[in-house]
């Protein structure tokens, strides 16, 4: 059974910061593009970072470069999301997401179609 089973969200304040892990189990994590989207209340679903495990590409959105650093353990098929400097509007439920046949730079583009998901963690900002 595929699973991919976020952790780490919480409360928060700005400035502050929170590591998401996103576990996987039950397919070959080498072979797979896995990260992060977010989706904000009354917002649409957008992707944040994404590490490609085949040739260690990553992707950031803008909003985020410089303040998050995505990783991958590939001995513990996890991977991570360092959340520094956050700030309230990186209020969200953070997602992760996983496939094999794309690469770090078009997950978010992708998304409609990407085989794995997780149920999402909930990361809250307070100013």
């Amino acid at each position: 059974e595929v699973q991919l089973v976020e952790s780490g969200g919480g409360l928060v304040q700005a400035g502050g910061s929170l590591r998401l892990s996103c576990a996987a189990s039950g397919f070959t994590f080498d072979d797979y593009t896995i990260g992060w989207f977010r989706q904000a209340p009354g917002k649409e679903r957008e992707g944040v970072s994404f590490v490609s495990n085949t040739d260690g590409s990553t992707y950031y959105e803008d909003s985020v470069k410089g303040r998050f650093t995505i990783s991958s353990d590939n001995a513990k098929n996890t991977v991570y999301l360092q959340m520094n400097s956050l700030k309230p509007e990186d209020t969200a439920v953070y997602y992760c997401a996983a496939d094999p046949d794309t690469s770090a730079e078009i997950m978010d583009v992708m998304e409609p179609v990407l085989d794995y998901w997780g149920k999402g963690t909930l990361v809250t900002v307070s100013s």
